[in-house]
């Protein structure tokens, strides 16, 4: 796969946006001269991460080698042949589901790409052939276990099998890693054990949140903290309402009220007939029914006098939370670097010692 004018034309966007800030050119330039028209993009980004990163010691292996790949030849035959990994991955994701988690990736019949002259395409069986997704080769079984053995570096595995043959390769004492990455690893754990391959410790990263200085210039004008907007949407408005509307919306006074009014009435209907108490009792529960959508209508109609409020509100969500998520699954490191230089890299650096698994809030005092 390589660096090709459309992965330009989309640098050359970026161009427009990033070139304004302090270190945009400097990102820039580091991006364009590691992502050229003709380059392997794995080279590419090797040497991109190469240059961020370099200076704590970071290593990089490229398991895209017929060497490394050899290693994995048994389990590749094996997903070739049996569909191992399919079976054994859903059966993990049904017990998974069932206790709650939300399944990061689905496995396929066979979980393996075939790479040669630039195509990376999944291989497909049909009856008693192996063909790539795109039709253009076609193998029987003796001929594609030729190939493997022959060329195993043109089988790269998918999802499914990329922690096995990583794993494989390369063995962990721990992987520490993010939420998703962390759930994802779960639905592995059987397939390690049926190849009797290590699992590793499964460890929390730190997660940041950047928080630029016009964002908690906005907040504290809305008068929140930055732990105020962890909360729903919805629950901010209520806040903000309470706190700054000049109306009595609340009714917790006559909820109270309500409530012993039919509590005697109860008494007095109870005097008269017994079978009567649990009709005025549904009569009760009915009547706090409509009182609590009363409040809330009057909240609803309190709320219409903060549109602009709710407005901010919304906006400073979807920065801190895009998409009602984390910034670092939506959000582009390269902003933060063209607007902080190199320090936001030593930053993150420093406030992530690896083993807290912390949400870390970084604010503009960077």
């Amino acid at each position: 796969m390589k660096v090709d004018k459309e992965l330009l034309r989309l640098i050359s966007q970026a161009e427009g946006q990033l070139s304004v800030l302090t270190s945009g050119d400097e990102i820039l330039s580091t991006i364009k001269d590691c992502y050229r028209e003709g380059v392997q993009i794995q080279d590419a980004t090797f040497k991109l991460i190469d240059t961020l990163f370099g200076e704590y010691g970071l290593i990089v292996l490229i398991p895209d080698n017929a060497v490394l790949k050899k290693q994995a030849e048994k389990i590749f035959k094996d997903d070739l042949l049996n569909e191992t990994a399919s079976g054994i991955v859903e059966q993990t994701a049904g017990k998974l589901q069932a206790a709650g988690y939300k399944l990061q990736a689905s496995p396929r019949e066979i979980n393996l790409f075939y790479l040669k002259d630039g195509m990376r395409e999944r291989i497909v069986r049909i009856k008693d052939k192996f063909v790539t997704h795109d039709s253009r080769l076609t193998f029987d079984e003796k001929g594609i276990l030729d190939e493997l053995k022959e060329n195993p570096e043109r089988f790269s595995p998918n999802v499914i099998l990329r922690g096995i043959y990583q794993e494989l390769i390369l063995p962990n004492l721990v992987y520490i890693g993010g939420g998703g990455e962390i759930a994802y690893w779960l639905q592995l754990k059987d397939l390690f054990e049926f190849y009797k391959i290590p699992f590793p410790v499964l460890l929390l990263r730190n997660s940041f949140l950047i928080l630029e200085k016009k964002w908690q210039e906005k907040i504290s004008r809305l008068g929140f903290t930055i732990e105020d907007f962890f909360l729903p949407e919805q629950e901010l408005m209520n806040k903000l309402v309470a706190r700054a509307t000049k109306n009595q919306i609340k009714l917790n006074g006559n909820f109270t009220e309500a409530g012993k009014l039919y509590e005697s009435l109860k008494k007095q209907a109870i005097a008269v007939d017994a079978t009567l108490g649990k009709h005025v009792e549904a009569l009760k529960t009915q009547s706090i029914y409509r009182l609590q959508e009363l409040e809330k209508k009057m909240l609803r109609a309190e709320k219409r006098k903060f549109t602009d409020q709710q407005r901010q509100i919304h906006t400073i969500k979807e920065v801190l939370f895009p998409k009602n998520g984390l910034q670092e699954r939506i959000d582009n490191f390269m902003y933060y670097y063209a607007k902080w230089g190199k320090e936001f890299i030593r930053r993150l650096h420093k406030e992530s010692l690896a083993l807290e698994g912390e949400f870390v809030i970084l604010s503009e005092a960077i």
